[in-house]
This record gives C-alpha cells, sequence and structure tokens, in this order.
C-alpha cells in the first residue's frame, strides 16, 4: 500500500519552533538512554527494518479473528480504513520530527516531543504511561505467542507429553533474557531484517495452508453470519477495529527515527513505503485466506485452525510446523524492538554516560535490569494467557490515541494549517472520529476479557481466544 501525499502537507509558511532551552543540549549530553540505547548511527532502510518488526508480526495472524467480528465488507474497510491512517499519521509525525530537528531541537522520545509540541508538562506523563503500557504489553504478548509456538511443536511430537505451557514460556524468557543484552536499537538491525523476511515466509506458508484446507476434501463448513444480538454485534466490531488498531500500532515511530544519522529529512518516508509494501502483502492476503476458510469460527491465532485439538491437521504438518519456527523465530525481534523504550528509561536512570558502554559500571546493571524486565514480562505472559483480548485492550487504549490522535495534533500545532483547509479539516475529523472509536473499543475489549475470564485458570495450559 503506497500512498503519495503531496507537498502541501508541508506548508512553507509553517512557523518554526522556539530555540531549545539552554540546558537541553548538556542535559542530552549526560543522557546515556539516548547516547547508549538510541544512538543515531542508521539509514534510512534500519528504520524500515524496525518499522516493519513493529508492525509487521504474528498479530496478523489474528486478522481472520478480527474479521469474524465484523464480517468481509466493513473487515475489508476497517482494514484499509487503518492502513490508509496510520501511513498518513507516521508521516505526519516524521514531518514533525524533522521540522523540530531544523529549529535545532531534535526529539528522539515521543514523550519529549508531544510535552514540547503542545506545552504541556503532563502529556509528558500520559505518553510515558501509555508508552510503557504497550511495550509491556506487548512484550508478554510476544513471549506468550512464542510459548504456545513451543507447546505446538512440542504436541506435533509427544501428544500426552508431560511439560505444559508455562514451562514453554520459562523457556522463551530466559533466550529473551539472553538476546536482551544487545546493547543499542541500532544493534538490532541485522536481526530486524531476518524479521522481515520471516513475516513474509511465514504469511505465504499460512495463506498457502488456508488455501489447501479451503480446497480439501476435509475443509471445514463456511458460515460468515455475525453475533445474534445487535448488541452484541455492536460489540464485537468495535473490539474487532480495536484488534486491527492494535495490529497496525506501533507507538515508538520518535524512538525508530531516533536511530537515524542526522539529517533525517525524508528518510523516515522511504522506511515507511518499505514498511507499507510488507503490510500490503502480508496483511490482505492472511486476512482475506483465513477468514475465506474458518468464517466466524476462526481462532484468534490461524494456525490453531489450521491444526485443531479434536481433528486431523487441515494442511501438512511439516509446513504448519515451519510456519510456526517462522514465527517463533520473529518474536524473539518483535520482544526486543518493543522493549528498546523500557530499556532507554532504565539506562537513563542506571548508567554513567561518561563510561563506555561496556564498562563494568554500566554492563552490571544492564545485565540486571533487562533480565528482570524480561523476567516480570515471562510472569505475565504465563498467569495471564489472553492473546486475542489483550490486543483488544491494547489497541483501543494505547495505540489509537498515540497513533490515530497525537500526530495529527502534534501537526496543527507545528504547522498551524489554516482552519479552512483540506489538510486541517482531515486532521480534525480522524482525531474525533479515532476518539469516539477509541472510547467504544475500550468499552468493548474490556467486556470481551472480562466475559471470557471465565474460561482460565491462572497459568493455564491454553491460550483463550
Amino acid at each position: 500500500m503506497t500512498i503519495k501525499l503531496q507537498q502541501p502537507l508541508l506548508p512553507p509558511e509553517a512557523p518554526p519552533p522556539p530555540p531549545p532551552p539552554p540546558e537541553n543540549k548538556n542535559s542530552r549530553q549526560q543522557d546515556a538512554g539516548a547516547a547508549f540505547v538510541l544512538e543515531s548511527k542508521g539509514e534510512w532502510f534500519h528504520a524500515g527494518f524496525h518499522l516493519t518488526t513493529a508492525i509487521v508480526g504474528p498479530t496478523i495472524l489474528t486478522l481472520p479473528y478480527a474479521f469474524r467480528g465484523l464480517g468481509w465488507g466493513p473487515g475489508i474497510f476497517c482494514l484499509t480504513v487503518m492502513g490508509v491512517v496510520t501511513f498518513y499519521s507516521y508521516y505526519l509525525m516524521s514531518l514533525v520530527l524533522e521540522h523540530c530537528e531544523k529549529a535545532g531541537r531534535r526529539h528522539i522520545r515521543f514523550r519529549e516531543l508531544a510535552a514540547d509540541v503542545l506545552g504541556s508538562g503532563w502529556m509528558f506523563y500520559f505518553v510515558i504511561f501509555i508508552q510503557t503500557a504497550i511495550n509491556t504489553g506487548i512484550s508478554i504478548g510476544a513471549i506468550l505467542l512464542a510459548g504456545e509456538c513451543l507447546k505446538i511443536m512440542y504436541s506435533s511430537f509427544s501428544p500426552d507429553g508431560p511439560l505444559r505451557l508455562w514451562e514453554f514460556i520459562a523457556m522463551v524468557t530466559v533466550v529473551m533474557i539472553v538476546l536482551s543484552q544487545l546493547p543499542t536499537f541500532h544493534s538490532l538491525r541485522h536481526v530486524n531484517l531476518v524479521s522481515l523476511f520471516l513475516s513474509l515466509a511465514y504469511t505465504f506458508i499460512v495463506v498457502g495452508a488456508c488455501i489447501n484446507a479451503g480446497l480439501s476434501k476435509n475443509a471445514p463448513p463456511r458460515d460468515y453470519s455475525l453475533e445474534d444480538s445487535k448488541f452484541s454485534v455492536v460489540m464485537s466490531a468495535f473490539t474487532s477495529i480495536s484488534i486491527i488498531a492494535a495490529i497496525f500500532g506501533n507507538g515508538i515511530l520518535p524512538e525508530i527515527q531516533a536511530t537515524l544519522a542526522p539529517p533525517v529529512t525524508g528518510k523516515m518516508l522511504k522506511g515507511l513505503i518499505m514498511c507499507y509494501t510488507v503490510i500490503f502483502i502480508t496483511f490482505y492476503s492472511a486476512a482475506v485466506s483465513g477468514y475465506w476458510v474458518f468464517g466466524n469460527k476462526a481462532s484468534s491465532n490461524i494456525l490453531n485452525s489450521l491444526m485443531p485439538d479434536d481433528g486431523p491437521a487441515l494442511a501438512p504438518t511439516w509446513l504448519l510446523g515451519l510456519g510456526v519456527i517462522f514465527v517463533l523465530l520473529q518474536l524473539f525481534a518483535i520482544g526486543l524492538v518493543y522493549s528498546q523504550v523500557a530499556y532507554e528509561i532504565m539506562e537513563t536512570q542506571s548508567a554513567d554516560v561518561n563510561q563506555g558502554m561496556f564498562s563494568k559500571r554500566n554492563l552490571i546493571p544492564r545485565i540486571i535490569l533487562r533480565s528482570l524486565y524480561m523476567i516480570f514480562c515471562g510472569f505475565f505472559a504465563a498467569m495471564l494467557p489472553f492473546f486475542g483480548d489483550i490486543n483488544g485492550v491494547v489497541g483501543a487504549l494505547g495505540f489509537i490515541p498515540l497513533d490515530f490522535i497525537l500526530p495529527m495534533l502534534l501537526y496543527n500545532m507545528t504547522y498551524k494549517p489554516s482552519r479552512s483547509s483540506f489538510t486541517y479539516w482531515i486532521n480534525v475529523v480522524i482525531m474525533v472520529v479515532f476518539t469516539g472509536v477509541g472510547l467504544l473499543g475500550s468499552f468493548s475489549s474490556v467486556r470481551k476479557l472480562v466475559l471470557d475470564a471465565s474460561k482460565f485458570k491462572i497459568f493455564s495450559d491454553d491460550v483463550v481466544d
């Protein structure tokens, strides 16, 4: 999905931001989080790798599940609208960041950008709270799904084996503790390039498996009907919209743009085009093929639908096993990407920028703090196995404010387009619409989470849809 935005989005009369306060440069020089975790050495394609890993992950296997709450037409419509709006939103945010850099105030954190442009101290804490919740939730989800992938592979070889889901989650957590010691966001560039190819690989495998299942003599019966009551239909629809918002969201674009070597002008747009090309290929194919085969019986992880517990696999086991391995490997990259904000906050407080990144003074706290963070995420992944429902709540409460509302507000505040201009009003309409969507999505997602609470026990061996 490549979207060409015209140059009028960058008005020539845009007022420059006020000059930076004199203490800003000195504080940045003493900022270990900026100097270490968010070091700026990358090229545009590195940003493309990071952004693709942040958006195109195994959550796309949830898209058929999201479609079952919307149906064919509304499902494709919502998927398309979310794609267009998020591309536009991220592009506007990159313009705001570039504008601030040209004025001598390069922001490398979302919270700093929002507080500066909006001139509000509480906005700093609002963004850091939402970002922390999103990033921790995604890290928990990545560990949970990786543990489920290991369990799927184990069950295929030993159906009656004694190992339970929480034990596989513990194994994943140990691997994540080791990988989390990669010191900088930029050091993940090669990992995230591999992640990009993995996302394409398992998408093609899943799509092929779905087509094979749909055309086989054992094809499941197809039912695309929605809920019985109108209230349930509306609630399911907004839960599905929240899930799609979560899948398109990232909430860390300023931190990704911070990894670019300055000047950054135009680089993020190239990275966005790379990312959305992959999105177009993967999102539509996975959503359409999965929903076509399973309809309103699609699981929150379409691999579970292809490998049901009460019958034979609907595609060659070796093919699905390969897909599971690819998903598992990419989940490690996703967990690493979404941990970077937490690591940056930790090192801002714990590291000494005047000593080397690998000095004993900085290495020991890094190992301890990052290990504790991963143990925390692994513990909650094992305790609360709500994969589909967590996606909905995170999308409504986190991604919608950060990715669908704030970028438009930041652009209007920075460039001050005329109130009679198309750009101003399209931004206002997007903010109003998605504020409503976020509120309704929050209610419907939390409602579903509460309803599903009766289906599980703490440290359950099954992931609840």
